[in-house]
């Protein structure tokens, strides 16, 4: 089977050009043609000779891959679905703002992470994503010259892919690739901790933590990670990094009525965070199939981020999007899985 050229870094292509025995700066004319122009085949890479066109199609393909399923709800927001060779599929975002467009991107098929709250981890861990699948929900959309902002937020955890994950980075934010700035592209994760000290040290880009409770039993409750990953782990090493002035960190709160809104909830949040420069996105629970999880309603959800606030913490409620389509991550993929 052909290898694919898209997701490659322009230090992979170089050693790949080496031993086909072409220029070496035929490695640079090619991630141009790969991340910077509308092109779709390893042909259309005109300013490369025959013979190198030749040399690349016998063992590469260019790689890129089409939605397979689009949803589009009321509010503007799309759902695309993109098939995975011999893996099932993933999903992907696309979220149009007044000031901003965001992506939502996946980095794995399913999740082995099992949350309570999410439809993903019902599916269990099919396959990572190669950073060229990552990227592939970016090239391959119909609106990429629109996109304004990246969220590694969709399908699966991307630290738990973090190879990849750093990889379609590296080509995101280099300027032979993408050119992306990197305080437009966030990356979230539910908390492991090696994989977050690699990141903050290695890559400039926002981080999101799915915090959800500041208090441990609950959060092995609601995240079974957290048996090995404590909040005082996740909390320890951020503290451990110099952040600076432009980088962001935010945690991630999905607000559950009753069980995670109370004032001692409030008080433990400014405790635990206290010291980190950071924010709070509240996130209302729009309930999925087979779940005993209640949402909160709207008075008391800001009612939490009125406490919150006065507590010194930035905090802000997410706005909810695409509920008239399969919005909430996995469930498109798993409808298309039992065959619905």
């Amino acid at each position: 089977m052909k290898e694919k050229l898209f997701g490659k870094t322009l230090e992979q292509l170089q050693i790949i050009i080496a031993e086909m025995g072409l220029p070496k700066f035929t490695a640079r004319q090619i991630t141009d043609w790969l991340y910077k122009k509308d092109i779709t085949s390893i042909d259309e890479m005109s300013n490369l000779s025959k013979t190198a066109r030749f040399k690349l199609s016998e063992k590469y393909l260019f790689g890129l891959q089409t939605p397979s399923a689009i949803q589009t709800s009321t509010d503007g927001t799309k759902k695309y679905l993109f098939n995975i060779d011999n893996a099932g599929a993933v999903e992907s975002a696309f979220i149009p703002e007044t000031k901003r467009n965001t992506l939502c991107l996946s980095t794995q098929v399913g999740c082995k992470m099992r949350c309570l709250f999410c439809m993903t981890g019902r599916q269990g861990l099919k396959s990572n994503l190669t950073a060229g699948e990552i990227l592939n929900q970016i090239r391959s959309l119909p609106e990429r010259h629109e996109i304004t902002n990246l969220v590694y937020m969709g399908m699966g955890e991307p630290m738990d892919n973090l190879e990849e994950v750093m990889q379609s980075l590296e080509i995101l934010t280099a300027e032979w690739g993408f050119g992306w700035s990197k305080r437009r592209i966030t990356v979230s994760t539910i908390g492991i901790v090696p994989a977050i000290k690699n990141f903050l040290e290695n890559s400039e880009c926002h981080l999101a933590v799915s915090l959800h409770t500041p208090f441990e039993a609950e959060r092995s409750m609601l995240m079974p990670v957290s048996h090995v990953h404590s909040i005082n782990d996740i909390i320890s090493e951020i503290k451990l990094h110099d952040i600076g002035r432009q980088r962001r960190i935010s945690f991630e709160y999905i607000v559950f009525g009753g069980i995670n809104d109370s004032p001692k909830h409030v008080k433990e949040l400014a405790k635990i965070l206290n010291g980190i420069k950071c924010r709070i996105n509240l996130i209302r629970f729009h309930p999925i199939p087979k779940t005993q999880l209640p949402g909160t309603n709207e008075k008391r959800l800001q009612e939490f981020r009125e406490a919150l606030i006065d507590k010194g913490i930035i905090t802000t409620i997410r706005a909810s999007r695409g509920q008239d389509i399969d919005a909430a991550c996995g469930l498109l993929s798993t409808k298309k899985e039992g065959g619905e």
